[in-house]
């Protein structure tokens, strides 16, 4: 394995690495657009409901677990800051790998993530589903997933400012939905809010604690936590088509301390202590839900109902976005198929329907196959958020010494210890993930698929060198 060095820096500033000849990807993403994807991307929907499962299995610990989680998140995203800031890219973490690994690890970093993207379509797609025909009794699943699908396809295939557009309004909804609930917890939580009174410390320490179900349930929580902050990735992807990619990138990192803590842990800790962790509408309804039903706030569940398919769809368009950059960016690398290099209108359209496309196969799989072969795919990318950020580490680790001063915008803490320490922590929850039957599963299919892209990457890489 040779590593590839960094390009000098003779182009413009902005200059974007992995950009083949002829038409090229637009800047239509302004940096209102991309500071609202940075803040939204980290509320998702693994956070309103998802958190629910976590909180059961670990009670108010849960608190330290994503605090401990997100101190790793916050360490991969300050190194992939550092990369993207320095050669901004629309294959972000790809073409980092590909030049300080080499092209096979690139290879594999990009289609790994590419599926996991594109299974994530579809798990959304069916979820957001859910909540209309539960609106809607008379209509079917399959209609909405449909319609969702069209939406968001067109919407891609249009000019990425479109893109920029749904996110910015979807994010808003979510940072003002997160913000609002905050208020209120904190007004609940001091007994100023009419008809409330302060719980005090009694949620808890009571109901066996603050560890009641021990360590092992601190480390079901921790696992729980660390896929919910899935979604991080796709800013420094936008920030390759943004007005200044470097700065917009370099600034959006920098505030991903503040909104982890404030977003996840804040208001995990307002749950825990307005309602007892074993409360069964924590999990039947979702934290989020549970808190405002407690507190007498009318419509609290379809509010959140609303909020939480928001958070769906919005996901839904960043993930097609994604696949599609992710995919461009490999093959104009030559790493797939030329077909979806092809670039117009500064969109690669191609690469936007054929994303789009093996994501609604995988919904049509989950409605033929639901407990096989669809079952099948939400395992083989169980993991693969780690494998990421494994390759952002050893990336930005080797990479470091090749990227000019004058281009480190943003710089790792301590390097290179800090970076050591993520990569430690990275494979701590590998094999925390040992322990549980199901996560075992995921990381056994997520390993294969790996191992076989790793594998099918080195032989390119081979061939490559043999006809030069």
């Amino acid at each position: 394995m040779t590593g590839i060095p960094s390009p000098p820096a003779t182009g413009p500033a902005d200059a974007i690495p992995d950009t083949p000849p002829g038409p090229s990807l637009s800047h239509g993403l302004k940096q209102r657009h991309l500071s609202m994807i940075a803040l939204g991307g980290v509320i998702g929907a693994g956070l309103f409901v998802g958190s629910g499962s976590g909180i059961a299995a670990a009670g108010p610990s849960i608190v330290l677990a994503y605090a401990a989680s997100g101190i790793l998140v916050m360490l991969v995203m300050r190194m992939l800051g550092e990369m993207s800031a320095a050669n901004p890219a629309s294959g972000s973490f790809s073409v980092h790998a590909d030049r300080m690994i080499g092209p096979w690890a690139g290879f594999t970093a990009g289609w790994v993530f590419w599926t996991l993207l594109c299974v994530a379509v579809a798990a959304e797609g069916i979820g957001a589903a859910a909540i209309m025909t539960n609106w809607f009794p008379s209509t079917s699943s399959w209609m909405w997933v449909a319609l969702f699908m069209v939406v968001f396809t067109g919407s891609n295939l249009a000019a990425v400012s479109n893109f920029g557009e749904f996110e910015f309004w979807f994010a808003a909804l979510k940072v003002t939905a997160i913000a609002v609930f905050l208020v209120l917890g904190i007004l609940a939580i001091a007994g100023v809010l009419p008809g409330t009174h302060a719980p005090g410390m009694s949620n808890l320490t009571g109901n066996g604690g603050f560890f009641p179900m021990g360590g092992n349930g601190l480390v079901v929580g921790l696992l729980a936590s660390v896929f919910a902050y899935g979604g991080l990735e796709t800013v420094t992807i936008a920030a390759a088509e943004s007005e200044h990619p470097r700065k917009g990138v370099a600034s959006a990192v920098r505030t991903a301390m503040w909104r982890i803590a404030l977003f996840y842990v804040g208001s995990l800790l307002v749950v825990v202590t307005l309602i007892p962790w074993n409360d069964p509408s924590v999990v039947k309804s979702g934290p989020y839900v549970a808190v405002l039903n407690h507190l007498d706030i009318p419509g609290a569940g379809q509010i959140m109902n609303v909020v939480v398919l928001i958070a769906l769809l919005s996901a839904m368009n960043a993930n097609i976005y994604g696949c599609s950059r992710i995919a461009f960016s490999l093959v104009s690398r030559g790493q797939g198929p030329r077909k979806l290099g092809k670039v117009s209108g500064g969109v690669p359209r191609y690469a936007v329907i054929a994303s789009a496309a093996f994501g609604y196969v995988a919904v049509l799989l989950s409605y033929w196959w639901p407990d096989t072969i669809f079952k099948w795919l939400l395992n083989m990318v169980g993991a693969a958020t780690l494998v990421v950020w494994g390759f952002i580490a050893v990336s930005q680790l080797r990479g470091r010494k090749r990227t000019p001063k004058d281009q480190l915008l943003v710089k790792m803490w301590l390097f290179p210890y800090l970076t050591w320490a993520a990569i430690i922590g990275i494979l701590g929850v590998l094999g925390l993930m040992l322990r549980e039957e199901e996560t075992r599963i995921q990381l056994y299919f997520t390993g294969g698929l790996t191992i076989a892209l790793a594998l099918i990457g080195y032989l390119r890489q081979r061939a490559v060198a043999a006809k030069r």
